[in-house]
């Protein structure tokens, strides 16, 4: 397939807000797929390559954009740009910095405009196609003439879209024969939020209001004595949590499947924050079984499968039945419920544990995934901090021509990261940005204007912006040493609401977050 035709695909897709219009083009662009191009095209399309990581952080990027003119005429292939980044994936060892740079550069050199910037983005992780996996999916299940629930299902129980993609374009009818398989990560069912627990049980009923752990999502199999751990996003990290495998082998089972979170606690009990434990899965083999005193803690709040016997089609209250009896011990706490009051006991003990909040669940749901659905409910409360708008990227596809997203500041009244009085910054975000304010932002933020490269506007630290976070987490990004979480645009201090930089949010105060 001509990579211009993805691209195309993709920018149409980002310039519109239809699900129908998008699920069209989407089965157009799939139906023309080869079936060995999909890993390969799904990848580009969603911002995540086939490859994985392979080196490529911003700055190398663009210095390789910025070297290569574009080409006149389109001339890739999907297949072209996959084998590029294949090459670049395999290059280690002395002088492979200056070859890298210089393959991705020859790519850049064969790539149009238009496919230069959505090489850049895809490879930086800056795409801005909403939620399209889910899409995706729809869209599969269109170019392949099958039914979305067979599509859906398919997806959720192989762990994979792309492969899922390629099943259906090599052979549709064996779409709808995959099974649940134990040591096969599943897609994990997602929640939709609510503002408070009241408001969500008026959507779930009964439900089982357990704690939300502010930890990292883990899907725990077992088969005999292997046992294997993936993430939220189905990486195995088995070999660096030795004692989540212990737990694991320690249940009374020989095949069984959990759906859970772990988190690193303190000598206490009480939970560390959120970026100690994921610094546990960055270690490597050799380092995982250093750790003592702060081991990762498993805790679980569902079971999809128990020696032979699948229980993703039973309701949620058969399947914490079933997890109660066989791993008592490492449950979530939480009570099962109809009355508001109770539900809001049970999330300010959360709270006051420490943790993020609750998940209202209905019990009488089966285990789905893909859609944010009705079925599982998260409330946690939100902070809202003023923080001062130091520069704004322009944006693509549906918000082309405007001045996009955030690059946001906290004060420094102590001079801790630069001159007493300045900004540091701490994220960035183009949530919460509606068309009146794309339009306001860029009819308003050039008057501030000090540098532009094409790509960003930086900004004198004037314009003041309300946000609202779930929090923040340590971060060796950005120089104030956090980052903030989940940041989404409330609204801006200006007009009769204006407020001055110089009584902006400190650094201080995002960083007494961390506990």
């Amino acid at each position: 397939m001509p990579f211009a035709r993805l691209v195309e695909t993709a920018s149409a897709l980002a310039a519109t807000r239809s699900r129908t219009a998008k699920t069209e083009l989407l089965g157009a662009l799939l139906r023309d797929l080869a079936p060995d191009e999909a890993e390969a095209a799904v990848g580009l399309l969603l911002g995540r390559l086939r490859q994985g990581s392979i080196g490529l952080g911003y700055r190398t990027v663009a210095a390789a954009r910025k070297a290569a003119a574009p080409a006149t005429e389109s001339s890739l292939t999907v297949g072209d740009v996959d084998a590029v980044l294949d090459e670049i994936a395999g290059l280690g060892g002395a002088g492979s910095v200056g070859a890298r740079n210089d393959t991705l550069t020859g790519l850049f050199e064969r790539a149009t405009a238009d496919e230069q910037e959505h090489l850049a983005r895809a490879m930086t992780g800056e795409m801005r196609t909403g939620a399209l996996e889910g899409v995706l999916t729809d869209g599969l299940a269109k170019a392949v003439d099958l039914p979305l629930a067979d599509v859906r299902r398919a997806v959720m129980l192989s762990g994979s879209l792309a492969g899922t993609v390629r099943l259906a374009l090599t052979d549709p009818e064996a779409v709808a024969d995959v099974g649940l398989a134990v040591l096969t990560p599943v897609q994990p069912m997602l929640a939709s939020t609510a503002s408070d627990v009241a408001a969500a049980l008026e959507v779930t009923g009964e439900a089982s209001v357990e704690h939300k752990l502010d930890g990292a999502r883990i899907q725990v199999h077992r088969s005999g004595d292997e046992v294997r751990v993936h993430t939220r996003s189905l990486a195995d990290i088995t070999s660096r949590v030795p004692e989540i495998v212990d737990v694991a082998l320690s249940l009374p089972v020989e095949s069984v499947i959990l759906d859970g979170e772990t988190l690193m606690l303190d000598d206490d009990g009480a939970p560390r924050p959120f970026q100690d434990t994921m610094s546990r899965f960055g270690t490597d083999e050799s380092g995982a079984g250093e750790v003592l005193a702060r081991v990762l803690a498993p805790r679980f709040f569902d079971v999809l499968h128990l020696d032979g016997d699948d229980l993703i089609d039973r309701p949620l209250r058969e399947r914490l039945d079933v997890l109660e009896r066989i791993a008592p011990a490492y449950r979530i706490e939480g009570e099962v419920t109809t009355d508001p009051a109770v539900a809001d006991r049970v999330s300010r003990d959360a709270l006051a544990a420490g943790h993020e909040g609750v998940m209202v669940k209905a019990v009488d749901s089966t285990y789905a995934a893909g859609r944010r659905g009705k079925h599982w409910v998260k409330v946690k409360p939100v902070h809202t901090y003023d923080l001062v708008v130091l520069g704004v990227e322009r944006g693509s596809g549906r918000r082309k021509g405007w001045l996009s997203n955030l690059h946001l500041g906290a004060r420094d009244p102590e001079g801790e990261f630069g001159p007493a009085g300045g900004f540091v910054m701490v994220g960035k975000t183009f949530k919460g940005l509606t068309d009146e304010l794309l339009r306001w932002q860029t009819e308003t933020f050039p008057e501030f204007g000090v540098d532009d490269d094409g790509w960003a506007l930086m900004m004198r630290p004037e314009v003041v912006v309300e946000i609202a976070i779930d929090g923040v987490q340590r971060s060796s990004r950005y120089p104030g040493g956090v980052a903030l979480r989940f940041a989404r645009v409330k609204r801006y201090r200006v007009g009769d609401d204006a407020k001055p930089a110089a009584e902006a949010d400190t650094i201080s105060s995002l960083r007494a977050l961390l506990r």
